[in-house]
């Protein structure tokens, strides 16, 4: 029966849990009486930069999810604003991303049966990845994101850029209409449909994609400073799009996106209470765990290297709870999910944005160019008409590029074996697998790997040498007393290192002139209660054969485990407490052998021998 004092202990831990590096859920502004005309000057020229690139971006992205481009605009708006207020990074410019938009095309690609619905679908997903990065900030999940080997992030984004760069080769080559989409869901399967239909290719996209491309070489090579990317897709929009739009010659009928109203910016409310939407949740919940999870690493891994350069101190739990909410904005004001955009926070701080207004100014400055757009639909000047696909789509490929870092692969590859694994192994999962799943078999990789050092405790054998010290046992040679055999633990003792441990122990007690063992604790770490019941395990296993198992330098926080888990009293029978002998000895600060010298003794006394004395040597400036 559970009684009071542990549910008031447990309560006490709870809350001990979560005061600990505390979240702030209320938007935190700082002090105003600081913000001099300096930092707003500073914050302003940033801010009109960032949405220089923000506006354009917004609009690729929303094309790579497969989305109409007012959703990608209100979420590089809604997102880009509501961010900064909740962050912990100066610098960090939320919006839509490559690596986000693509695993959702990714998504509604294998589920065609849910791309009808996308309208209807999309605000309660991006809902759904709002509640996960609020829930994973809550409890603290950010700081388990450093567990996750960059080899996955790397990998991922290098298979998610062949992707992003083999489907916009559609709209690039005119093969959208030739292509079918049912086929591409993974790569091998769309490397197939556009060797198929590349007799189909439309020479007019590919002219205007190549002069699109070489404006934005050009400005990339020789203005290095300039919105290279904003740019072209101006001026390739300047040239072609009045050809297409008055059906001039060959242009005649050739792809561009369209313009959206008043009527569409409305916010696009998730519909809760409707028939179903437990269903729908079931169906979307892996897909918003999967972008709540990437776009929380995408924001921490943007915002570390950034403050690697400003000295800024970071929390990872309050980062992701910024995503939260910025994905809660999205989802109330109809955009697509948001994560933390590297190019956009670069650019940020690279202009001299001097604090977190900057991002907040970035959203307003986007949010009046979207209104613009929106009012010239209502007006018939429909600018985002005028915008070719195939201009997007080779500035799209471009910048996709960028995400192959063939300097970090180069790492990857070199420094281990474990990473050159993880990174080839995840690169394939993306080119085989849906990119919301392909993620995770490269987090399970990564970790599993990780588990498989981690879960190996370091035993070794020890014994005492003619002065009495204490020394690590060199080869085969006779142990001073061959029924005792000290065994050191050094590692952690957690759940996926205690069969290991069991076996390794057991493995020594099959010498059959050991009757003794003793196991030393000291640098034994992360007891739990799978490891717990492995020591339960090898007390009675030596039990049964007349065999005898003592601890030795146990830390307090050993003890504690041992004693609420209740095997203490295990391990200390055949000990008579009330003659003061035990079977256990905590370690001494001041001399950490005194307790191994008391369980030898106990041993001895067990084996009815005083062989050989016990002597102990102890040099405090050799054991720090």
């Amino acid at each position: 029966m559970i009684s009071w004092q542990f549910i008031k202990k447990a309560s006490r831990q709870i809350r001990g849990y979560f005061a600990a590096e505390q979240i702030h859920f209320l938007p935190h502004i700082g002090p105003v009486s600081k913000y001099s005309g300096a930092k707003l000057g500073a914050d302003i020229r940033a801010a009109g930069n960032v949405t220089l690139l923000a506006l354009p971006q917004a609009i690729a992205y929303a094309a790579i999810a497969g989305l109409d481009v007012i959703y990608g605009l209100v979420s590089a708006a809604i997102a880009a604003m509501i961010a900064p207020f909740f962050a912990s990074s100066r610098y960090n410019v939320l919006g839509p991303t490559n690596a986000t938009a693509f695993m959702l095309f990714s998504f509604f690609s294998v589920n065609p049966a849910l791309q009808s619905r996308i309208p209807e679908l999309l605000p309660l997903l991006v809902l759904l990845i709002a509640l996960c990065s609020l829930i994973g900030a809550v409890l603290k999940v950010a700081d388990l994101l450093q567990y996750v080997s960059r080899s996955v992030l790397v990998g991922y984004m290098a298979g998610a850029a062949v992707l992003i760069i083999g489907n916009q080769l559609k709209p690039l080559l005119g093969l959208d209409a030739y292509v079918n989409s049912e086929k591409t869901a993974t790569f091998f399967g769309l490397v197939a449909e556009l060797v198929i239909s590349l007799v189909q290719t439309n020479w007019v996209p590919l002219v205007i994609g190549s002069i699109t491309f070489l404006i934005y070489y050009a400005f990339r090579r020789w203005k290095k400073t300039w919105p290279a990317f904003s740019i072209a897709l101006v001026l390739g929009s300047a040239i072609f799009g009045p050809l297409i739009h008055f059906n001039v010659g060959p242009f005649t009928g050739q792809a561009t996106f369209t313009t959206f109203g008043f009527a569409e910016l409305m916010p696009t409310m998730p519909t809760l209470l409707r028939d179903g939407i437990f269903n729908d949740i079931s169906a979307l919940l892996g897909i918003a765990l999967a972008i709540a999870f990437l776009a929380s690493l995408e924001n921490t891994l943007m915002a570390k290297s950034i403050a690697s350069q400003t000295g800024d101190r970071l929390d990872s739990n309050q980062d992701m709870l910024s995503v939260g909410y910025a994905n809660l904005g999205s989802a109330l004001a109809g955009g697509m999910p948001a994560s933390g955009s590297l190019t956009r926070s670069s650019l940020n701080f690279h202009s001299g944005a001097a604090t977190k207004a900057a991002p907040v100014y970035t959203g307003i400055f986007t949010l009046i160019l979207v209104v613009l757009i929106a009012w010239s639909g209502e007006t018939g000047l429909n600018l985002i008409d005028y915008i070719p696909r195939a201009a997007l789509a080779v500035l799209i490929i471009a910048i996709s590029f960028s995400l192959i870092n063939i300097r970090q692969i180069r790492i990857c590859l070199r420094s281990t074996g474990d990473d050159a694994l993880v990174i080839v192994l995840t690169f394939l999962a993306t080119l085989l697998a849906p990119l919301h799943v392909a993620i995770f078999i490269g987090v399970a990789i990564s970790i599993t790997l990780f588990l498989r050092k981690a879960s190996k405790p370091f035993l070794t054998e020890y014994e005492f040498n003619e002065t009495g010290e204490l020394r690590e046992r060199e080869g085969k040679r006779a142990r001073p007393i061959p029924a005792i055999s000290i065994v050191h633990v050094e590692g952690d003792l957690f759940f996926g290192a205690s069969e290991l441990f069991r076996t390794q122990v057991q493995h020594i007690v099959a010498d059959p002139a050991i009757k003794v063992i003793i196991l030393r604790l000291k640098n034994a770490r992360h007891l739990d209660a799978t490891s717990v019941m492995a020591l339960e395990d090898l007390a009675s296993f030596m039990r049964r054969n007349s065999l005898h198992l003592l601890i030795s330098g146990a830390t307090k926080d050993v003890y504690k485990v041992l004693k609420r888990s209740g095997i203490l009293e295990t391990l200390q029978q055949g000990a008579n407490r009330t003659q003061g002998e035990s079977n256990i000895f905590l370690t001494m600060p001041s001399n950490p052998n005194i307790s191994t010298r008391d369980a030898l003794r106990r041993a001895q006394q067990l084996l009815g021998t005083k062989e050989a004395d016990v002597r102990i040597f102890y040099d405090p400036s050799k054991h720090p």
